[in-house]
């Protein structure tokens, strides 16, 4: 086949395969959706803390900040209505997620990349037409309706493409492409600022709908994957000779006899279980499953709970509460962004040479000093009142920057790569969307309430998220297995050889 990059040989070895242009490319496009999901983050935490968009639509946000000296440095952007624009998005993917189970099981990958590209593309025109609150809401909702279907989605397409060599790779360029999206965003950000006329926040919004319109339109020229093709097949609509084509296409030779099989069987073991039991979100609670379903719910938690989004959303807000001005602020948070970025696509370097668990540890250990340390500046150095040291506010920003290194060398990336390669073909579609909406309600109380919780907690907030690292760390130690070189359709063995979870897996 034309365009073969390099002859790799599977970790099954009974396996033929090529990396090839055709599945790069169709990785690449799918891909798209995590770069909307990323411009949303990097957006939305720049505009909040523009002057004219706070004087439009949150005034009581923006005369705290600029004219009351009595309030608090930790709680001049505690808002709740400010905090709803942020997490409404949220609400809507956690709902949508669920929808896109179905229709991402009963009609494959494709579809659901297709409908979370146009909401998303939707979202974006509303909210960079707004008026007034309302509609800026109503334009995040769509957006939050395209974020779950591509979150659902993009992460199942991408792994079932994938060599099993190389599966955390191409996993790992959707967390990649979230950081792409958020460092354009900030980008767009720090230029749409210092527009005259107080409008740029419009570009900001509305900008989204150049990669949502990417990705809705390359989504129609996606194949779908052969797995799903195969889980699709009945005896009144044969779909495997077309699944075999396909496969042969996307390993670039026309031996896959023995993985075709593979898929095959896990389909009509799939098919099996579904007799007794046709729902998945059933399926997956049974006793069998229970290791996939702490996995599905434990990992994207301590996800959210890392504290990463809150540097993600209010990055430029946390800026300006250490004293750094509007433009300074978002220069800071492309930074970041640029740092989040490049350490993610490091990850997906070495997640198939060193594993998921070593990386997963290693950056947790990066990520609980970093929040600690940050605490104690703030603790000691940033009062109710007045400016911090501007040393001392370099040295918070380094810290968040060798945090988020940390977190996309680990928990970024791999909290989307091991959800979706550990799931049977029978509970793959239930399990993703667990994943996702558990992502979502967590992203959502940690937007909603950590405005609130710095007013409150002060500099206490980073020995908190800290905490919570450390826990998930050791959660990782003793109960995550590797899972690194393992074909998907034989992913349950790994269940059977580990110590804690063997005891639930026949």
């Amino acid at each position: 086949m034309a365009g073969t990059v390099a002859v790799i040989s599977q970790s099954d070895d009974k396996y033929n395969g090529k990396l090839t242009w055709f599945v790069i490319l169709s990785c690449m496009m799918a891909a798209m959706g995590g770069v909307i999901f990323g411009y949303d983050i990097g957006i939305s935490g720049g505009v909040t803390s523009m002057e004219p968009f706070l004087k439009r639509f949150f005034p009581s946000v923006y005369v705290k900040m600029i004219e009351d000296t009595k309030v608090s440095n930790y709680c001049k952007f505690n808002s709740e209505l400010l905090t709803l624009f942020t997490s409404s998005l949220y609400v809507a993917g956690f709902v949508a997620s669920f929808f896109a189970s179905s229709i991402t099981r009963v009609f494959g990958r494709k579809p659901s990349i297709l409908i979370g590209g146009a909401a998303f593309l939707v979202g974006s025109a509303i909210g960079g037409a707004a008026q007034n609150v309302y509609m800026l809401i109503l334009g995040r909702l769509l957006l939050g309706v395209g974020v779950g279907f591509a979150n659902q989605s993009v992460p199942l397409y991408l792994s079932e493409m994938a060599l099993p060599k190389y599966r955390g790779a191409f996993n790992n360029s959707f967390q990649f492409s979230i950081g792409v999206g958020a460092l354009i965003a900030t980008l767009i950000n720090f230029g749409t600022q210092k527009i005259r006329g107080g409008w740029g926040w419009r570009v900001s919004l509305a900008m989204a709908g150049l990669p949502s319109f990417i990705l809705t339109a390359g989504a129609i020229a996606l194949p779908d994957t052969p797995n799903s093709l195969i889980q699709r097949s009945t005896p009144t609509k044969d779909l495997l000779p077309k699944a075999k084509m396909l496969l042969q296409r996307v390993r670039g030779t026309q031996n896959v006899d023995v993985e075709i099989n593979d898929l095959i069987n896990a389909s009509n073991n799939s098919s099996n279980l579904a007799k007794t039991n046709t729902d998945q979100f059933k399926r997956i609670l049974h006793r069998e499953c229970r290791p996939q379903l702490v996995m599905s719910i434990a990992i994207p938690f301590f996800q959210q709970v890392t504290g990463i989004n809150v540097i993600a959303f209010y990055a430029p807000l946390l800026f300006r509460t250490i004293g750094l001005g509007e433009s300074a602020s978002l220069l800071s948070a492309v930074l970041t962004g640029f740092v989040g970025m490049s350490s993610t696509f490091i990850s997906m370097l070495v997640v198939d040479r060193f594993g998921r668990r070593a990386l997963f540890i290693f950056g947790g250990l990066q990520m609980f000093f970093c929040p600690l340390c940050i605490g104690v500046v703030l603790a000691t150095q940033l009062p109710d009142h007045g400016g911090i040291n501007k040393t001392y506010a370099c040295l918070v920003l380094v810290l968040i920057c060798i945090y988020v290194v940390g977190f996309g060398l680990s928990w970024g990336p791999l909290g989307w790569l091991v959800p979706s390669e550990i799931f049977q073909m029978e509970i793959r579609s239930a399990g993703q969307s667990i994943t996702v909406a558990v992502s979502f309600l967590f992203t959502f109380i940690v937007a909603q309430t950590f405005l609130a919780m710095l007013c409150n907690m002060k500099a206490g907030i980073f020995f908190f998220f800290g905490g919570w690292v450390l826990v998930m760390t050791g959660f990782v130690y003793w109960f995550l297995p590797e899972t690194r070189n393992i074909p998907l359709e034989k992913m349950n063995q790994i269940w059977k050889d580990h110590w804690f979870w063997c005891r639930f897996v026949d």
